[in-house]
């Protein structure tokens, strides 16, 4: 059964930093492509950031420059690191994947900027 565990939510200032962690379980994870995507209230669900298996990355513009993906395949684990972040970065986010035609979601963890 894959299961996708996000930590690291919380709240921090304009300007703050936060680090996401994503553990998978249930997948032999470094055939697999990692994403975050986030969902702000009232808005749809967007792709924030991507890793490949191999570990190329792609980034939304909004968040191009301050967000960093990375993982640790030893650990079964996915990363994003989040720096200079906005308040319009608040938002659930979501650690995702794509087995074949199946798409699996974590259960997304808040983080909120507010000074």
């Amino acid at each position: 059964q894959v299961q996708l565990v996000e930590s690291g939510g919380g709240l921090v200032q304009p300007g703050g930093s936060l680090r996401l962690s994503c553990a998978a379980s249930g997948i032999i994870f470094r055939n697999h492509a990692m994403a975050w995507y986030r969902q702000a209230p009232g808005k749809q669900r967007e792709l924030v950031a991507q890793i490949t298996s191999g570990g190329s990355t792609n980034y939304a513009d909004s968040v191009r420059g301050r967000f960093t993906i990375s993982r640790d395949n030893a650990k079964n684990t996915v990363y994003l690191q989040m720096n200079s972040l906005k308040p319009a970065d608040t938002a659930v986010y979501y650690c995702h994947t794509r087995i074949v035609s199946t798409n699996y979601w974590g259960q997304g963890t808040q983080v909120t900027v507010s000074s």
